[in-house]
């Protein structure tokens, strides 16, 4: 019996220099050069995130600028 897989699968072209470091670090990390990929787009989405959460912030923080709850922000 073949279990469909729940993960989504992306075809990426990648330059020789960038397909050269991914399987690089695949190897160092002794794990499928896919996980590699996968964990690498993580970090960046990641990483993405905290720059436009820390543009909102410089955004806001403004002299004289409103004060707005935790809970408010959040929502």
């Amino acid at each position: 019996m073949h279990m469909a897989t729940t993960k989504t699968r992306v075809n990426v072209t990648l330059s020789p220099d960038v397909e050269h470091a991914l399987f690089a670090l695949a190897k160092r990390d002794q794990v499928p050069h896919a996980t590699k990929a996968a964990e690498l787009l993580r970090t960046a989405l990641e990483i993405d995130e905290d720059i436009v959460l820390d543009a909102v912030a410089r955004e806001r923080d403004t002299r004289g600028g409103k004060y707005i709850s935790h809970h408010a922000a959040w929502k």
